[in-house]
C-alpha cells in the first residue's frame, strides 16, 4: 500500500510540474527546423508561421535549415533532441510518412521518436508540360503512354517522393508505362522539360504555381479531390477521368517524442489560432496551399492512412533508397 501511494504521488509530482511548465512555457527562443534548403516552399511556410507566432504570442522563433538524406537529417536531430518542446521540425508527407518506406535504416523511428502538434496546410500534386508541348490534356498523355509504353518521360523531384507515388498510382490505375527520370528538385528539372529533354514533369502546386501562371509551363492536372483554389481552370485527375490517384504532401509541426502533453496542447492550439487569421490563411492559400488544421491525434492518423495506403505500393515496385 506504501508503495503504490508513493507511486500516486510521484505522479502528482510530475503532472504539477509540467503543468508549471506549461504556464512559463516558453521562456527562452524556440528552434524550428526545416528538412530543406532556405527558399523553397517548406522554409517559407515554416518562416511565415514562426513571424505570426511572433507577432502573436511574442515567442521568438529560430529557424534552422538542414537539408540532407531526403530529409532525414533534420528529423533525426529533432528526434533526438531533448522532449522539452524547444526544438520542432516542419515535417512533410515525403519525409515523415515514405522515408521508413524508402530506407532500409533509419537512425530514428518518426512514428516511435517524433510527436505531431498539429497539420498546417497541404498541396496537391500538379502534372505540367511545356508550354508548346502536343499533350494538351491528361488523355493525351494516357493516349501517348499506351501507343509509345515506356517511352513518354515523367520527371518528379525524386525517386520515393510524393510525385513519384503519383506515377505508380497512375500506372497502375489506367494500365500505362512511364520512363521515370528522378531529379533534385524543380531547379534542376525545370530546364529540361523547357529544353525537351522530358514530357512531363509533377511538383506540387505551391512549388510550381509560379512557373505556371509565368508561362514557362501548361499545367494539365492536379493529384487533390477538388481543384485548386489557385489553378481554377485546371482540372481534378478524378475529372479527367483518371481515377485513384488523388493524395497531397502535409505539412505540419513535429516535437519530441515525451514531450509534455500541455506543451504539445499548447502548441496545437496555437496553430488552430494562427489558422483562423485572415493574413495566415490568406498567405497559405496566395501560395497554392490549402488549410487543413485539426488535433495531434488527426495529424498522426493522417500520416498513418497514407503510409498504410503507400507501403505495399511501394514494395511491389521495389521502391528503395540508400
Amino acid at each position: 500500500m506504501k508503495f503504490i501511494k508513493k507511486i500516486a504521488v510521484a505522479v502528482g509530482i510530475a503532472a504539477c510540474a509540467a503543468a508549471v511548465t506549461a504556464q512559463t512555457y516558453p521562456d527562452k527562443p524556440i528552434k524550428i527546423v526545416v528538412p530543406f534548403p532556405a527558399g523553397g516552399g517548406t522554409d517559407n511556410l515554416t518562416r511565415m508561421i514562426s513571424n505570426a507566432v511572433n507577432v502573436k504570442y511574442g515567442w521568438t522563433i529560430v529557424v534552422e535549415n538542414k537539408p540532407g538524406a531526403g530529409g532525414n537529417l533534420a528529423l533525426e536531430t529533432v528526434a533526438k533532441s531533448k522532449p522539452d518542446g524547444y526544438t520542432l521540425v516542419m515535417a512533410q508527407t515525403d519525409n515523415v510518412v515514405l522515408n521508413p518506406l524508402l530506407y532500409k535504416k533509419l537512425n530514428y523511428d518518426p512514428v516511435k521518436d517524433l510527436e505531431p502538434l498539429g497539420m498546417i496546410s497541404k498541396g496537391a500534386q500538379v502534372l505540367v508540360v511545356r508550354a508548346d508541348s502536343p499533350y494538351k490534356t491528361l488523355a493525351d498523355v494516357v493516349a501517348a503512354a499506351k501507343t509509345k509504353s515506356g517511352q513518354v518521360t515523367f520527371a518528379t523531384p525524386g525517386t520515393g517522393t510524393v510525385a513519384h507515388m503519383v506515377l505508380q498510382l497512375w500506372e497502375g490505375s489506367s494500365g500505362v508505362d512511364f520512363t521515370h527520370v528522378p531529379y533534385k528538385g524543380v531547379a534542376q528539372a525545370l530546364p529540361d522539360l523547357i529544353g525537351g529533354q522530358t514530357d512531363l514533369y509533377m511538383g506540387t502546386v505551391p512549388t510550381m504555381q509560379s512557373h505556371i501562371e509565368g508561362g514557362k509551363v501548361r499545367a494539365l492536372g492536379v493529384t487533390s479531390g477538388q481543384r485548386s483554389t489557385v489553378l481554377k481552370n485546371v482540372p481534378t485527375y478524378a475529372e479527367a477521368g483518371v481515377k485513384g490517384v488523388e493524395l497531397a504532401s502535409v505539412w505540419g509541426l513535429m516535437t519530441p517524442a515525451g514531450t509534455p502533453k500541455p506543451i504539445v496542447d499548447k502548441w496545437n492550439a496555437v496553430i488552430t489560432e494562427l489558422l483562423t487569421q485572415v493574413d495566415v490563411k490568406q498567405k497559405i492559400t496566395d501560395s497554392g496551399g490549402e488549410i487543413v488544421g485539426g488535433t495531434a491525434k488527426q495529424m498522426g492518423d493522417a500520416y498513418a492512412a497514407d503510409r498504410n495506403r503507400l507501403a505495399p505500393l511501394i514494395q511491389k515496385n521495389n521502391i528503395k533508397l540508400d
